[in-house]
């Protein structure tokens, strides 16, 4: 029997179903469970947390993890999100570009409250852009609060490299404004590029309430089970924020579901480099591990029509699920069958034909072809056309293929993950890769993954190896790491540096080098 404060809580929420895990200190599955993601997530996350729990110990939970998509939508769907305070600390240099320039109109009339490009900034190499202006502040928190925004989001040029302007705007701000007012300051957010770092500190001060109201819901979840444990959300690189962190950095756990899953899987497979896809029931998500963690994407990323430069990993992503709709139009015209992208979802354990429905979805499809066990009655789709069946399928291995093709970075075969839900709707082989495997537990991958995730810290700055060795200034990077991965939980006997990025500045002078390192420890 394990002993006390052993157990860990693991939900994540997807488009289709909130699945929940209870897992051991042996990393094995205690119990797990997946209910229908409800209208208000919240309410699924209740459901799934009385469950997973019934007739578990509950003096034996420690700690409990929550990915969720509750900010994503958000954005998405332009609902909830708070009136922000935009101030760039960068002018004369940016005077040419105005804030959130690039939005979509309907988010950006709704976000973006009050906006000014004010002096202030550094170079990459510390020195100032020109000294930050504070009457400039003081008077643009005036004109804030007269707007109606509810929080500010502070970029200055080059802060992930020197942080001197944005912490002296911010206590400029408090002062003015009082130390409870919601402030983003995008050294703690974003990478190098202004633009993109300015979009995502927006977005992360315009999901402050959002965040609020995710954290309350899930201790209040937690309490209600008489649960004082540490709680947890994860985050896009597959690690975790504490409950604090989280809602003061909600952008950063944007894409985290993929992650989780991507996470999960290399767990329960026991394998650290493979392909991953993870299919629920609206979408498809193909991953790639590298030494057991998501590859990072390089390219920006967009979210809701928004560019920003936050780590995310590097996804394909389609419609295809076990809910995606199925339509025969080919008899009288000739016209080829249509499969998705729009699907039933959640409304699939009540839709789908198999269930006593009317919606043909790839679950039927797959439930007559023998793919599908322990969901629906074979019987409802008995009488499904073998062709429909047979070209319905050939167009999801088309685009399995498709997909794991375009997370190959090597011609080397490598194995293929299958979770999810839907991953039942994954072929026994695959073209290209060594072998699918589906892990026990592999429906509930991304819920494992976030009980099984660990703390990091990351830094992203520049340093001059002309002005210090590079032996010098990648120890302090390391350092700087370690710190930061302490802070968020990680037990400082047992961190590991995971990754050391160094992108040589060769267009300015000063021998500048960008260094990105991460480390990663289990939590203390």
């Amino acid at each position: 029997m394990s002993n006390a404060g052993e157990f860990r809580i693991g939900i994540d929420v997807g488009g289709t179903n909130t699945d929940a895990v209870v897992i051991d200190t042996e990393g094995a599955v205690v119990s797990s469970v997946k209910v229908a993601t409800t209208v208000e997530p919240i309410d699924g996350i209740r459901e799934s947390l009385n469950k997973v729990l019934e007739g578990i110990d509950k003096q034996l939970v420690a700690k409990a993890m929550l990915g969720t998509t509750h900010p994503t939508n958000a954005i998405i769907q332009r609902k909830d999100l708070d009136t922000v305070g935009v101030l760039r600390l960068a002018a004369p240099s940016s005077l040419g570009v105005r804030s959130g320039a690039a939005w979509p109109e309907d988010i950006r009339n709704m976000v973006i409250g009050a906006s000014e490009i004010i002096e202030g900034g550094n170079e990459y190499s510390g020195e100032e852009i020109a000294p930050l202006d504070e009457e400039a502040v003081r008077r643009f928190a005036a004109t804030a609060t007269a707007k109606g925004c509810h929080a500010i989001a502070v970029s200055a040029a080059f802060s992930p490299a020197s942080s001197e302007h944005e912490l002296r705007t911010l206590d400029i701000l408090h002062q003015e404004l009082g130390d409870g007012f919601p402030v983003s300051l995008s050294h703690q957010v974003g990478s190098l590029g202004l633009l993109d770092r300015e979009n995502a500190t927006i977005l992360n001060a315009a999901l402050l309430s959002v965040a609020a109201s995710v954290v309350n819901g899930f201790e209040d979840a937690l309490a209600s089970h008489d649960l004082a444990i540490d709680a947890y959300l994860t985050q896009n690189d597959g690690t975790l924020l504490t409950a604090m962190e989280a809602g003061r950095f909600p952008v950063l756990t944007l894409g985290s579901g993929p992650t989780n899953s991507m996470r999960g899987a290399c767990a329960l497979a026991g394998v650290n480099d493979a392909i991953v896809i993870d299919v629920g029931g609206t979408s498809a998500d193909a991953g790639i591990l590298v030494d057991g963690f998501p590859r990072e994407s390089t390219a920006a990323v967009e979210v809701g029509g928004v560019r920003t430069n936050f780590r995310m990993p590097d996804l394909v992503s389609i419609g295809l699920g076990g809910g995606t709709i199925v339509r025969d139009s080919r008899a009288g015209n000739g016209a080829s069958l249509a499969v998705g992208p729009d699907s039933v979802g959640y409304a699939v354990a009540t839709e789908a034909i198999c269930v006593g429905g009317t919606t043909l979805t790839l679950s039927d499809v797959s439930l007559a072809a023998g793919r599908l066990d322990g969901f629906g009655d074979p019987g409802l789709v008995a009488d499904l056309d073998l062709t429909l069946v047979s070209d319905a399928l050939l167009w999801v291995d088309d685009q399995v293929s498709v997909m794991s093709d375009r997370m190959k970075s090597t011609r080397a075969e490598l194995p293929l993950l299958a979770v999810g839900g839907g991953a039942h709707l994954i072929a026994e082989r695959v073209p290209g890769v060594s072998e699918v495997l589906r892990p026990e537990g592999y429906s509930v991958a991304n819920a494992y993954g976030a009980g099984i995730a660990e703390a990091s810290g990351t830094v992203d700055r520049v340093y001059s190896y002309d002005v210090s060795s590079r032996t010098e200034c990648l120890d302090d990077a390391r350092d700087l790491a370690r710190n930061a991965a302490v802070r968020a939980g990680a037990d400082p006997d047992q961190i590991r540096i995971t990754t050391i990025t160094e992108v040589p500045m060769t267009y300015v002078p000063g021998g500048g080098c960008r260094v990105m390192v991460k480390a990663v420890g289990p939590l203390a």
